[in-house]
C-alpha cells in the first residue's frame, strides 16, 4: 500500500503554496542546501523576498557556489549567508545553535533537510553514521534551536515552522524496527552484526519520525509557539545516496529515472511545510497536504505510541550527555 500510494503521488502536479506575501522580510536556515531539495528550497525562500536565508552546509565551498547560484538566478544579493553545519558531529551542531541564536534577530522557518543515505557501515559520534546524522543530531539541532524559535515567535507575534525531512520508505521496514527493539533500541541501531544496510536509511527515517512525533506532543503550540511537522518529499533526483556503493547508486539512478521529481517540485512540498500553520503540528505532510491517513496503524496505535515513547526516552539521554539541560529546558519554554 505505501509503494503504490508513493507511485501515484510522483505524478501528481505539486502548487507552489509560499509567495512573497508568506516570506517577506523573514529568516530561514535550510540545513543541507549546498544542493538538491535543499538548493531549490533556498532558492524559493530568496525569490520570495525572505530577507536572510542560511544555507547551513557541510562543505563551505559548495555553499558558496550555492549562494552565487541563487543569487544570479532570483537577482537578489546580500540575503544568502553561508554557515558551515557538520550533522555528524556533536561540537558542530551546538557551534551552530549557538550563532544561530546569537548572531540572528529572528528565525521565522527552520528546514532540518540535510541527511546521508549510506549502505556500508561507519560510525560518527560512537554510533553508526546514518543514525547519528539523520537521527540523533537532527533531533539534537531541533531541540537547540526550539528556545529561539519560540523567541522568534513571541517578539514578532508569530508562529516560527520547524520542519523534519522524512520519507514514507519506513513504513515499508516495520521488520527491521521490530529486530532493532530488542533491548536497547539505539544499541540494536549500533549493531554491526543485525545491521540491514539496504534498509538502514528507510529505517533511520522511521525511527526519526517517530522521535519527532515525541518532540512535537511534548511541545505543544499553546506553550512554545512553535509548529513542528513532517514533511515527506516523495522520491526525487537530488544527490541522496551519492555515498552509497555503486550497485545502490545504480538502482536507485534507474528508478529515479522512470518517475523521480526534479529537486525542485519536490522542494515544493517543503514550502507546504513552511506555510501549513497550526493544524500542521505533529503532522504528516506529502503532496503539499496533511497525510496522516499514510500513516500505518503500528506507528499510530498504542504500540506506536509505546514506540516513540521508548525512542525519545532513549534519545533524550544520550542528548542529556552530550549537553545537560537541553531536554528539560523544553518544558520551560
Amino acid at each position: 500500500m505505501v509503494m503504490l500510494r508513493l507511485t501515484a503521488e510522483q505524478y501528481k502536479k505539486l502548487p507552489i503554496l509560499a509567495n512573497e506575501s508568506t516570506c517577506f522580510g523573514k529568516t530561514y536556515i535550510v540545513t543541507g542546501s549546498n544542493s538538491g531539495l535543499g538548493l531549490e528550497t533556498a532558492r524559493h525562500l530568496v525569490e520570495f523576498s525572505a530577507s536572510c536565508v542560511v544555507l547551513a552546509v557541510r562543505n563551505l565551498t559548495a555553499g558558496e557556489n550555492a549562494k552565487k547560484d541563487i543569487e544570479k538566478s532570483t537577482g537578489r544579493k546580500g540575503v544568502v549567508q553561508v554557515w558551515h553545519l557538520d550533522m555528524a558531529s556533536y561540537a558542530s551542531v551546538q557551534n551552530f545553535a549557538k550563532k544561530a541564536s546569537t548572531e540572528l534577530d529572528r528565525i521565522d522557518g527552520f528546514v532540518a533537510n540535510a541527511g546521508v543515505m549510506i549502505d556500508s557501515w561507519s560510525t560518527a559520534e560512537g554510533m553508526e553514521m546514518s543514525v547519528s546524522v539523520n537521527v540523533i543530531n537532527t533531533l539534537f539541532l531541533g531541540v537547540l534551536m526550539m528556545p529561539k524559535l519560540s523567541e522568534s515567535g513571541r517578539k514578532f507575534g508569530l508562529k516560527p515552522t520547524l520542519v523534519f525531512i522524512v520519507s514514507v520508505l519506513g513504513y515499508t521496514v516495520k521488520s527491521e524496527m521490530d529486530k532493532s527493539r530488542e533491548g536497547s533500541i539505539f544499541n540494536g541501531l549500533n549493531d554491526q552484526k543485525r545491521a540491514n544496510m539496504d534498509q538502514r536509511y528507510a529505517l533511520t527515517k522511521l525511527v526519526e519520525e517517530c522521535a519527532v512525533r515525541q518532540f512535537a506532543a511534548l511541545c505543544p503550540i499553546k506553550r512554545t509557539g512553535v509548529i513542528i511537522n513532517m514533511v515527506a518529499p516523495g522520491l526525487c533526483s537530488t544527490g541522496l545516496g551519492r555515498d552509497a556503493r555503486t550497485f545502490t547508486k545504480i538502482m536507485h539512478e534507474a528508478i529515479r529515472a522512470m518517475m523521480a521529481r526534479t529537486a525542485e517540485v519536490g522542494s515544493r512540498t517543503i514550502l507546504h511545510g513552511l506555510v501549513a500553520g497550526e493544524e500542521s503540528h505533529e503532522k504528516l505532510l506529502s503532496g503539499c497536504k496533511i497525510k496522516e491517513y499514510w500513516v500505518p496503524d503500528w506507528v499510530s496505535n498504542a504500540e506506536g505510541q509505546r514506540l516513540q515513547k521508548g525512542i525519545w526516552k532513549e534519545l533524550a539521554a544520550r542528548l542529556e550527555e552530550v549537553q545537560p539541560g537541553c531536554i528539560s529546558q523544553l518544558s520551560q519554554i
